[in-house]
């Protein structure tokens, strides 16, 4: 069974499927962009690694992080007759390291990096050192005469910053070129819309690429088997969808459902 909305499917943004399912993305995005790339042009996946504090929640499934918990080993009674306090076994915060691929699309020989291509994660977005870590990349990219391509499939917590914006979507894609910064292109798109093409800047003389990341992403539900994996009698997660987007996704998924 193919994804059964229109753009992006937001049972993907469980804390148990995204970090799988955001690398499989950036895989998917440098395997489609490659064939139309070459021979000037490669694409590289690079990581990002930054200390942040434990987030159980949002470290399900990120093999990367090891979260120590508690030992459930049985305490020893005392020897003695004498009243002792037992204690209690308590969780104390941690830091742990998180890993973060994104992609860069570098030019063949002088390797020199043309465009940066972010999926940002529920990390980014939120407050604390995973968002601090990628706004100042943000900056650097944007102070640098390489492009950015920042992909935000995710509808919880607080988008990029942008100037004049007011902050009505669902999903947004921004496209930055080195040659006409501070302005950039914004492609917004709501939850019951398809993820729209966007275009992919390249060097100056070469013409841009346009994106179907819409064909990207549902290949990527097809090949990690999402449709077998994402119970559709659960509710979508997080923010709280409104009461028209409720009755929406009830009636899409009346069928699957069985109501």
């Amino acid at each position: 069974m193919p994804s059964p909305f229109p753009g992006m499917n937001p049972y993907l943004e469980l804390p148990s499927l995204w970090h799988e399912f955001h690398s499989r993305l950036i895989v998917a995005i440098s395997d489609a962009l490659t064939p139309y790339l070459q021979p000037k042009y490669y694409v590289a996946v690079e990581t990002r690694t930054y200390l942040d504090d434990e987030d159980t929640q949002l470290l399900v499934g990120i093999p990367d992080a090891v979260v120590l918990s508690a030992s459930n080993s049985p305490v020893a009674q005392p020897t003695t007759t004498a009243t002792q306090t037992r204690p209690k076994q308590i969780r104390l915060p941690m830091q742990v390291e998180v890993k973060e691929r994104y992609l860069e699309v570098r030019e063949v020989g002088t390797h020199q990096v043309i465009t940066v291509i972010e999926v940002l994660s529920p990390k980014n977005k939120r407050k604390g050192e995973g968002r601090t870590a990628y706004e100042k990349k943000r900056q650097r990219v944007l102070g640098s005469l390489s492009h950015l391509v920042e992909i935000d499939l995710l509808r919880e917590n607080t988008p990029m910053p942008m100037i004049g914006v007011e902050e009505t979507s669902d999903y947004r894609i921004i496209v930055s070129r080195a040659t006409t910064r501070p302005m950039a292109d914004l492609y917004e798109f709501q939850l019951r819309e398809p993820i729209p093409n966007f275009s992919l800047p390249l060097k100056s003389d070469d013409p841009e690429l346009a994106v179907d990341l819409q064909t990207i992403l549902l290949g990527v539900y097809d090949r990690g088997s999402y449709q077998f994996r994402i119970d559709y009698h659960q509710p979508v997660p997080p923010p709280k969808l409104s009461a028209a987007d409720q009755q929406w996704i009830d009636e899409l998924l009346a069928a699957i459902r069985g109501g």
